[in-house]
């Protein structure tokens, strides 16, 4: 009777066993499956990022392929020159202005750095200037956007160095305020304990 006990209960373990492995086989194969589908797509992301970048040269000189004349009309849109001599000179420097813009846009959202937010700063610069570009009432071209930066900076170089000093305190000098904050709740809590013990007495 002990002996057949054994033998149950060896098989059982054995068969316990043989479940755990293939739950983790199968946890493994779909921990693969969603790993391939992640790289994929950021294989797929960072090629169109790549493309982006590298035809950026040639996204500025499509202004060589826009007509020196006071209007230009497409079957999609027409665009008047402006302020400017012909509408070529207008999207030459819209270009100016948007090609950089797009690449501080890549640039932000694709920077895995701290001070990452930065970006923002020279992004709305560019953002300014471009409105200027081709807003219809303005005749005077980078001049007004820096004043126009100020209230940006205001809020975003405050924001960063307040980043920069959470992450000095925790990696260089080794504080965890969420660290002192449950000591601090812990230490309340034994001392409400404490006053309640007193109290009953």
């Amino acid at each position: 009777m002990c002996l057949v006990t054994q033998i149950a209960l060896q098989t059982k373990i054995t068969h316990t066993k043989q479940n755990k492995e293939s739950t983790r086989g199968k946890l493994k194969y779909q921990g693969k499956l969603t790993h391939k589908a992640s790289y994929r797509k950021s294989i797929i992301f960072n090629t169109i990022i790549v493309v982006i970048i590298a035809i950026t040269p040639y996204l500025f000189q499509l202004y060589e392929y826009v007509p020196q004349t006071e209007e230009w009309n497409t079957p999609f849109f027409s665009i008047d020159k402006r302020e400017y001599d012909d509408v070529q000179i207008l999207v030459w420097i819209s270009l100016n202005k948007a090609i950089p813009l797009l690449l501080m846009i890549i640039w932000f959202f694709t920077c895995s750095k701290w001070w990452y937010h930065v970006i923002l700063i020279p992004m709305f610069m560019f953002g300014f200037q471009l409105f200027t570009a081709i807003n219809d009432k303005s005749s005077i071209l980078d001049v007004v956007e820096i004043y126009w930066l100020i209230p940006v900076m205001m809020i975003i170089i405050p924001f960063v160095y307040l980043i920069r000093i959470k992450l000095m305190d925790k990696l260089v000098h080794g504080i965890d305020l969420k660290k002192i904050d449950a000591e601090l709740e812990e230490y309340e809590r034994k001392e409400k304990e404490q006053q309640n013990l007193t109290t009953q007495e």
